[in-house]
């Protein structure tokens, strides 16, 4: 039903030379879909309003809804040309008036939680790119043509942008950042098993893919109640994301999702000192696909027991930390993870080990993140006892994967099932700890039916370690701080 005007809208930004890139593309869409959804979302809430006697206060005041700048109706419910904006006066307005309005909602709003404060939080962090006012008058009335009112609506818009979020992904340059794919993500929510009730966290949410694909498994649960609505509604999902493209497409996402004013923080996940963190701050379930290979600053290094200036380390710690005892997490990680021999990753998998039952890896093929040279595993924990026993499965779809033979739901079917019993296979065997060398710590992937695992490493990631290496020879186990 929607598939044309979508088409449509990425025709005409293709066309408007403020938008080179597929992430240029999902930006400057999402804002405009916000503000359509927003409208609707303000009618609807009039109009039960008026149903039940009471007064609707309006989030936006009428000069800058939706229905007034950008699609005003005559009599007939058709475009009121007389009174929409185009050309130069429709930049001046987006530009001069409309921008700088949303963006003062961050100081108005009651807290981080309010509808209010997202809105000025994505305008503060945007901007529109679409310089041609005739090209925007055009995408307007494409977007206009979308509607969010019934489930079914609902469901075709979020399929369509999430399409445009793996398009995003798999265009290269720093796009496969915000897309993991979501076979990959299902089967890891199908281990973890959230229940309604429990809190579900990424520290590092990207599109909110985690998030998104948590919220229809939980919802598609029989006999659901208005409290258990209510419940997934507003505590549930938590995410938190650094960057700003990514935190307006996170919104976007969860609203088309379902979830009205999505519980997601535009922050520095890594600023936050793992020694303030209290047990009200914990969560029941950690999903995540951190970023890999970033290397932070030595200020933000200082938060963490284990100090690395690898980003995907300083998260593992930040998880484990966030977990309750209990807790359960999926979180990806470069495999490397596994083997590598410098202090801080030594001493993060002593961590793991000793804090958490880390009771399944799941060893990823290469290809399985389009665009992303490296190979990944899984690492499926939970918190508040050490590990004694480490199921392995190393999948194999049976061919090679890439952009027009990704990973499906059905390659995965086997390890959901074999995992659920920690049973052996060829693919799969389990690993005592005991028999874990004491000094290295050493899990690598070594499948006792095909013999050791090949890693073929790109000579970046060699490159990166021995850097690490260098940086990190000084540091000495005995200064590592608790960090439970």
């Amino acid at each position: 039903m929607f598939e044309q005007a979508f088409k449509n809208i990425d025709d005409a930004l293709w066309k408007e030379s403020g938008c080179t890139t597929e992430l240029d593309y999902t930006e400057q869409a999402s804002w405009l879909l916000f503000l359509k959804y927003l409208d609707g979302l303000e009618q609807d809430k009039a109009n039960e309003a008026v149903l039940e006697g009471r007064y609707y206060y309006y989030i936006l005041d009428p000069a800058y809804r939706w229905s007034t700048w950008a699609a005003p109706k005559d009599a007939n419910g058709q475009l009121d040309h007389n009174n929409a904006l185009t050309g130069d006066d429709l930049i001046e307005f987006v530009d001069r008036k409309l921008f700088p309005y949303l963006h003062g909602f961050k100081q108005r709003a009651a807290g981080p939680d309010t509808i209010e404060y997202k809105i000025g939080e994505i305008f503060g962090e945007i901007k529109n790119k679409i310089r041609s006012g005739y090209t925007l008058r055009d995408i307007i009335d494409h977007v206009d043509e979308l509607r969010f009112g019934s489930q079914v609506e609902k469901h075709e818009l979020s399929a369509l942008y999430e399409e445009k979020i793996k398009r995003m992904g798999n265009a290269g340059r720093n796009g496969g950042e915000y897309y993991t794919p979501r076979p990959l993500i299902r089967a890891m929510i199908k281990v973890i098993q959230p229940k309604i009730g429990e809190r579900i966290y990424d520290g590092a949410c990207g599109s909110a893919g985690f998030l998104c694909e948590a919220h229809d498994f939980l919802r598609s649960a029989p006999n659901l109640s208005t409290k258990d609505l209510e419940t997934l509604q507003t505590r549930t999902f938590f995410g938190k994301e650094k960057k700003s493209l990514a935190y307006v497409i996170a919104i976007m996402n969860m609203i088309l999702h379902g979830i009205e004013a999505p519980n997601i923080q535009h922050t520095n996940t890594l600023a936050e000192n793992l020694a303030d963190v209290q047990e009200k701050d914990r969560f029941d379930a950690i999903l995540a696909n951190p970023p890999f290979g970033g290397k932070e600053r030595p200020e933000v290094q200082q938060n963490f027991p284990i100090r690395t200036g690898e980003t995907a380390f300083l998260f593992l710690q930040h998880f484990i930390k966030m977990l309750k005892a209990g807790g359960r997490a999926a979180v990806v990680i470069k495999n490397t993870f596994l083997s590598n021999g410098d202090t801080a990753a030594v001493s993060l998998r002593k961590l793991l080990l000793e804090s958490c039952n880390l009771h399944t890896i799941l060893d990823c093929p290469g290809g399985t993140f389009q665009g992303a040279g490296v190979k990944t595993v899984v690492l499926f924990f939970e918190k508040g006892s050490p590990t004694r026993k480490v199921w392995y499965y190393q999948l194999d779809p049976g061919r090679s994967l890439g952009k027009t033979t990704p990973l499906n739901d059905e390659d995965l079917l086997e390890f959901i099932d074999l995992q659920r019993t920690f049973a052996d296979s060829t693919k799969s065997w389990s690993l005592d700890v005991s028999s874990i060398d004491a000094v290295s710590y050493d899990l690598s992937v070594k499948n006792p039916s095909g013999g050791e695992e090949i890693i073929h490493r790109n000579p970046q990631d060699i490159l990166n370690e021995i850097a690490a290496l260098d940086a990190e020879s000084t540091e000495v186990l005995a200064n590592i701080r608790t960090i439970l």
